[in-house]
């Protein structure tokens, strides 16, 4: 039987947004007993199984109003009394709302992008710091980041790019922070930004229109210079300004998401 942790790690890589119900207690006859789980989408689809009958049918409706609200919650059952099984006993279940995974792709392990990568690791991204430089990339030793040496155009085509991805450009050379934003700007993703000065960022902005690589709208909606402007030149002072940026860009999507599954279940009434 494929595991349920394999249905999991899918569902974040595919930005979706599920619930995991886990019995955690058992007193009585019941149909499963501690440890039994099940998985929960939006749409009422489910994996796994916690006992089936009329206490599943109520736990997925639990599930996908606690993933509404981006929850989580202990819910206890009396069997006889509430769903009128016949074996009896009581369940506690374990409701927990899993959200999709937020993929930072960080181009660039210099000063800047190194402490970015450090500071959004810690903040719970899933951190990839790109540099073809392996030296660059050995000067980190963060073990909840992903180092990957390669050259910058040839690992695009097999990145994934959704809903969920962010993108952050600070490489070594501006025709390369380029070429990179030429590539991304056309992708899926909830962040993209690239570094630089004002100077830059108007040289890059002409020569994409003039070329027309990209459209006012497009433009628009890139992160340049990145971050917010704290009047600073330090690297870390700099990563959290980008980080606090995105930030507010997750907790809004996040909201979003609440949203829209709220709106799913009101259309199902």
């Amino acid at each position: 039987m494929e595991s349920i942790y394999k249905k999991i790690e899918e569902a974040r890589n595919n930005a979706e947004c599920i619930a995991l119900c886990t019995i955690i207690s058992t007193k009585g006859s019941t149909p499963l007993k501690t440890g039994a789980k099940m998985l929960v989408w939006p749409s009422g689809k489910i994996f796994g199984s916690i006992g089936g009958g009329a206490l599943e049918k109520k736990v997925i409706e639990d599930a996908i109003e606690t993933i509404s609200k981006s929850g989580n919650i202990v819910i206890s059952h009396n069997l006889l009394q509430e769903h009128g099984m016949c074996c009896g006993g009581n369940v506690e279940v374990f409701i927990e709302t899993i959200m999709p995974y937020n993929k930072l792709y960080v181009f660039g392990a210099g000063h800047v992008g190194r402490a970015l990568a450090k500071v959004s690791a810690f903040a719970g991204f899933e951190v990839f710091l790109i540099d073809e430089r392996k030296n660059e990339l050995d000067k980190i030793s963060d073990e909840f980041v992903f180092k990957l040496p390669y050259a910058y155009t040839e690992i695009l085509k097999s990145l994934p790019f959704n809903e969920h991805t962010y993108i952050a450009i600070l490489t070594y050379d501006h025709k390369l922070d380029r070429e990179i934003l030429a590539y991304c700007i056309e992708k899926k993703r909830a962040y993209l930004g690239m570094i630089g000065s004002k100077r830059k960022i108007e040289v890059t902005k002409k020569l994409f229109l003039s070329s027309h690589i990209a459209n006012e709208q497009q433009l628009s909606e890139v992160d340049m210079p990145m971050g917010y402007d704290l009047k600073s030149n330090h690297p870390e002072e700099i990563a959290i300004s980008i980080l606090a940026k995105m930030i507010e860009i997750k907790n809004n999507q996040t909201r979003a998401i609440i949203c829209q599954t709220q709106k799913q279940e009101i259309n199902k009434i």
